[in-house]
């Protein structure tokens, strides 16, 4: 509720932004089209594909957690004023119907990441937390919650970097043929990346993955054939495991011999940390992607970077 309302704040305090901004103007010719990416995988996706023939932006700051990100009068601007504008698409992203609603949108085009893929429902496995629910006024009206994190298997990135392409095409057709060249090599090191995934699970020892952490790896998991234990799911905004969850993926471990315990990107590591003391496993890293640390992304680190790491991960949990 709390976020909620600011986020209606926000969207009156970015009245008097988006009046001064006006309509969007027509690109004159030969100029770039600006395309606005929400989050990481997106805007590296739109990198890959485009180089420098489009300005873009991306909403999220590197370092950030992306499931409280609220949008500025001055995100607001950038969404009412790009050619055209990409988001993920799920509950965390709910901000983004009602900006979008206050919008003119008939010269902009959108597109959402969950549209491009089969979604499936976050799934609670045994031993995981179920998310609690603080808000006293909210109605549980049995609809289903669906994973956002479709970019976690190669094989939906393809199919994400080709609809981002065919819009850029659309939206850009003067650069359409240096846009279809790239997305052809891109999707190509898709193909070798997916394929050195499942080489490493068929060469694995064993099928299931434990994390120490929320689990934003359902799409992956369903797509390389991989069970899973991990204390909250992906989209989870629980940040303190109950003991007996703990306790749980602790005599997991131990029960299976399992040798890694996972942790995400920009967490805090204490209970992957937990578990680890007390069962010997080693910690790694697996990249969801969601988003990366400002070093990263002054590196210029992309999607193929982290998850060809994340191959290495794997055989290591795997053996």
């Amino acid at each position: 509720m709390k976020r909620f309302i600011s986020i209606l704040l926000v969207l009156l305090l970015s009245a008097s932004v988006l009046a001064g901004c006006g309509q969007k103007e027509q690109a004159v010719s030969g100029s770039k089209i600006s395309v606005v990416a929400t989050i990481f995988p997106q805007y590296d996706f739109v990198r890959e594909i485009a180089g420098d023939h489009v300005e873009l932006t991306m909403l999220l700051p590197p370092g950030s957690e992306s499931h409280s990100f609220e949008p500025t009068p001055q995100d607001i601007a950038k969404i009412q004023n790009c050619d055209v504008f990409i988001y993920v698409g799920g509950d965390s992203d709910e901000w983004i119907k009602g900006i979008l609603e206050s919008m003119d949108t008939s010269k902009m085009k959108i597109i959402s990441l969950m549209d491009t893929v089969d979604v499936v429902e976050e799934e609670i496995v045994e031993g995981m937390e179920e998310e609690h629910e603080h808000d006293e006024d909210h109605e549980h009206d049995e609809e289903a919650e669906y994973d956002e994190h479709v970019w976690t298997s190669p094989k939906n990135a393809k199919l994400i970097v080709q609809a981002i392409s065919d819009v850029l095409c659309e939206a850009d057709a003067s650069n359409s043929s240096a846009y279809k060249q790239n997305t052809a090599s891109y999707l190509a090191k898709l193909d070798e990346l997916d394929a050195a995934f499942k080489a490493a699970v068929d060469a694995g020892a064993r099928k299931t993955l434990v994390f120490g952490d929320r689990f934003p790896f359902r799409y992956f998991a369903d797509a390389y054939g991989l069970d899973y234990f991990a204390a909250f799911p992906g989209c989870s905004t629980e940040t303190e495991p109950s003991a007996a969850t703990v306790a749980f993926l602790i005599d997991k471990v131990k029960a299976e011999n399992i040798p890694v315990v996972f942790h995400i990107e920009l967490s805090n590591e204490k209970m992957a940390d937990t578990i680890c003391e007390a069962t010997n496993a080693k910690k790694l890293l697996l990249h969801a992607c969601h988003n990366i640390s400002k070093s990263d992304f002054e590196k210029g680190v992309s999607y193929f970077d982290l998850m060809t790491a994340n191959v290495e991960a794997i055989k290591e949990a795997l053996k």
